[in-house]
């Protein structure tokens, strides 16, 4: 049975911010996941200036522009009355807000990202294939029973953070109900080329319609965009992928023709675990909170996790703080979503599909400042500058 320190279940990008976060204090750490490779299936996309304040703290940043499109526009799109509301986040930066853009691109590169950074150091491993079937919290650590191919094999871990999604084996092994309901619809996520731009389009945009809502953003330098739309839920892949030229000839500004390179249907929820923390087990991103995509805020959130949770775990493991840390991490953690992070993402939801006229109104005239609080959940200062009493730049 091998040993080691800090063991996190699932290679998403909340999984590789929080390992190298760790790894960079000294601390050995190991990733595992079921999967052969980095998934690529459309997911987030858009990284407010929260993300970008930590990437910049790795010194990941310049990669990461390198990568991705740089935008600070954004546009709220009314196609029964053709009113279009813009607004830019230059002009009405946060106080003390040094970045004043967003940047566009798929969540795998981000993950590829870190993992590049993550394999350089002598003190971190990324093991794929490696399924996760067994949990048990004994001898001050965590016993682990791991599926490989042809084989299982066990780790003994001082410290197990799950980071593996919604579908958490982590926080099932753990006994834990995920409370909070899911939404009526199915999320379909495209990632398509066509000329938005020709149309007038910002390159983030939210389509406000009863039947036909859509989140709409530019992922790179070229013409690729996603598109994520609400379907019917009881529409198997094999129908929704039938009916999705009716929808995009319903979404889309213009009949120009457009080409489909991703397309993901999935459920979406606002669900949250009750607790972030059950011993030397630790839970952070989707596998502790999940809400819709609607407002850009489930992996904002997740970094912002990784973020707190690589600092205290960190400051345990070196000596410079007792565990009770954790438990309040965990607790903030889960206060802010519950209170913060889910009702806001909620509220863009219950916006882009507005039926009565008079609330719809009322949320046009709220869209400008929306779209500066939108940002806003990373609760100043810092968590972990709160827990550890040391500034962070975020």
């Amino acid at each position: 049975m091998s040993r080691e320190n800090v063991v996190i279940v699932g290679a998403g990008p909340v999984g590789f911010l929080t390992a190298l976060g760790l790894a960079r204090q000294g601390i050995e750490v190991t990733i595992i996941d079921a999967a052969s490779v980095i998934v690529r299936s459309p997911r987030a996309a858009v990284y407010f200036h929260t993300t970008l304040a930590i990437l910049d703290k790795l010194g990941l940043l310049e990669e990461a522009e390198a990568i991705g499109y740089r935008n600070s526009g954004f546009a709220m799109h009314y196609p029964a009355t053709g009113e279009v509301v813009r607004t830019d986040m230059r002009d009405n930066p946060e106080p003390g807000q040094a970045i004043t853009y967003n940047l566009h691109f798929g969540q795998h590169l981000l993950a590829e990202l870190v993992m590049s950074h993550l394999q350089r150091l002598p003190n971190a491993r990324v093991l794929f294939n490696h399924r996760l079937v067994g949990l048990q919290q004994q001898d001050g650590g965590v016993r682990l029973t791991i599926e490989t191919p042809g084989d299982e094999t066990k780790m003994h871990a001082n410290w197990v953070i799950g980071t593996d999604g919604a579908r958490s084996t982590v926080r099932r092994l753990l006994g834990m109900e995920f409370e909070g309901h899911t939404w009526p619809e199915r999320f379909v996520a495209t990632n398509i080329e066509y000329d938005f731009s020709a149309h007038g389009y910002a390159d983030a945009n939210m389509v406000v319609d009863p039947e036909n809502w859509a989140v709409i953003a530019k992922l790179g330098r070229d013409n690729l965009w996603r598109v994520t739309y609400g379907e019917d839920a009881e529409l198997d892949e094999a129908a929704t992928l039938d009916r999705l030229p009716d929808r995009f000839a319903q979404i889309l500004p213009g009949p120009e023709a457009y080409r489909i390179e991703n397309f993901s249907p999935y459920r979406v929820h606002e669900r949250c675990a009750p607790s972030f923390r059950v011993g030397r087990v630790l839970l952070a991103g989707d596998a502790a909170h999940a809400c819709n995509p609607c407002g850009g805020l489930g992996l904002t959130t997740g970094v912002i996790d990784a973020d707190a949770l690589s600092a205290v775990l960190g400051a345990v493991v070196r000596g410079r703080a007792g565990e009770h840390v954790l438990d309040f991490y965990a607790r903030e953690r889960r206060r802010v979503f519950l209170e913060v992070t889910s009702p806001l993402a909620s509220n863009f939801k219950r916006q882009l599909a507005e039926r009565d006229p008079e609330r719809a109104a009322i949320d046009k005239a709220r869209v400008l400042e929306n779209a500066r609080v939108r940002h806003d959940i990373s609760q100043a200062p810092a968590l972990s500058a709160m827990i550890l009493g040391t500034p962070m730049p975020v």
